[in-house]
């Protein structure tokens, strides 16, 4: 395990501005377990918006449920209706889609939005499903052995961990 290169406060920073650019006042924040409900958190707080923040966990929905189980990570908290909201989901890191199929379907167990955006911290390419962020704040290369995550410390200061696979 090292820390990666990239400054994530800094990336925190852009993406603070493109969340910015994309909320409405009905826009209701929706993090993924973990690092993008840190970002939901934070973002939040940050900019001031009505309410409470919800959490998506993409556990019940894998397609590789059968190998990984109930994750620890999280449970979804949606403190919200649903139906009708404008919602924008939260990740800290786009690769494969895989993650963001597995909380959509969670997301719709809850009732049907009128809309649903992603923003994403890193957008690391190799899709291997159609899923396309409405805004990264960085777009990265990695080998696919690689795995990048977010971390926080004590202090709710962010930075990256990458692990081989």
């Amino acid at each position: 395990m090292s820390t990666l290169a990239l400054d994530a406060e800094a990336l925190y920073a852009e993406l603070l501005r493109g969340v910015r650019g994309l909320c409405t006042p009905e826009t209701r924040l929706v993090g993924v377990t973990s690092g993008g409900a840190w970002l939901a958190e934070r973002l939040q707080r940050e900019l001031k918006l009505p309410g409470e923040h919800g959490t998506l966990s993409s556990s019940m929905h894998r397609d590789d449920f059968a190998q990984r189980g109930l994750a620890s990570s999280g449970q979804t908290v949606l403190p919200f209706d649903v139906n009708g909201a404008r919602i924008l989901v939260l990740d800290d890191v786009l690769y494969t889609g895989r993650t963001i199929r597995a909380v959509l379907n969670e997301l719709f167990d809850y009732g049907r939005p009128a809309c649903v955006q992603l923003a994403v911290l890193v957008d690391r390419g190799g899709r291997e499903l159609p899923v396309q962020a409405d805004y990264a704040a960085a777009r990265v290369t990695l080998p696919p052995n690689q795995l990048l995550e977010l971390a926080r410390d004590a202090d709710d200061r962010f930075h990256f961990r990458v692990e081989s696979a």
